[in-house]
């Protein structure tokens, strides 16, 4: 199945949360905070303005991004967890 995003919207799935601190210790899976960063998995057409042209979008497919702490909703697809997220919501791009 494909999802493509409509408008500003990403698609995001989110990475792995770390099993330890950087001291060593094994976190349990009550004690892990849900991971900002993701993969963009797929894109929309970007934003319509006012003037009625389309905003380029800033992110594209495959990029690692972070995203805020409630950033999208949360929507599970084949046994798979991904977000659905407005470009606004990503702070930034990991290179």
């Amino acid at each position: 199945m494909k999802i493509r995003p409509l408008g500003d919207k990403v698609l995001v799935q989110r990475v792995e949360a770390e099993n330890k601190t950087a001291g060593g210790i094994v976190l349990p899976d009550t004690a892990k905070e849900k991971p900002q960063r993701g993969k963009v998995v797929s894109v929309g057409d970007g934003k319509v303005t006012e003037d009625g042209t389309k905003q380029k979008m800033q992110v594209k497919k495959g990029d690692m991004v972070l995203f805020t702490s409630y950033a999208g909703t949360e929507i599970k697809i084949e046994g798979k967890e991904y977000l659905i997220m407005s470009e606004p919501d990503i702070m930034a791009i990991i290179e």
